[in-house]
């Protein structure tokens, strides 16, 4: 399969709170992510979320600072008794991105990629 992601991808383990911004239900979900990049995120959640949805979530970094963000459903997975869902990042500001990329070379440099 060819790879069409724009970014390096990375784990980090974290949490988030997850709400649904376009009139739908708003409720809160815990997510776990297993794979990031300065473009987009794949997590994990026992919720169903919604294909195409857009929901607002507070990424909480390595660095334990908070990033407010805004996520795109493009993609959902069942696994067992979980939903895997690939999102892509909303109108992230750069300094945002940013971030996320300095993680991304940070763990390539120790990785030796």
């Amino acid at each position: 399969m060819e790879e069409r992601r724009r970014a390096n991808r990375r784990e980090l383990e974290s949490k988030l709170v997850v709400k649904r911004l376009d009139g739908g239900e708003s409720k809160d979900a815990e997510i776990k992510i297993v794979d990031l990049s300065k473009s987009g995120i794949g997590f994990s959640c026992s919720e169903l979320l919604e294909f195409g949805s857009v929901y607002e979530a507070y990424l909480r970094i390595w660095t334990q600072e908070v990033i407010h963000a805004f996520l795109e459903i493009v993609r959902i997975e069942k696994r067992q008794d979980e939903y895997y869902y690939g999102a892509v990042f909303i109108g992230m500001p750069e300094m945002d991105a940013s971030r996320i990329e300095v993680y991304d070379t940070v763990e390539s440099m120790k990785q030796g990629e």
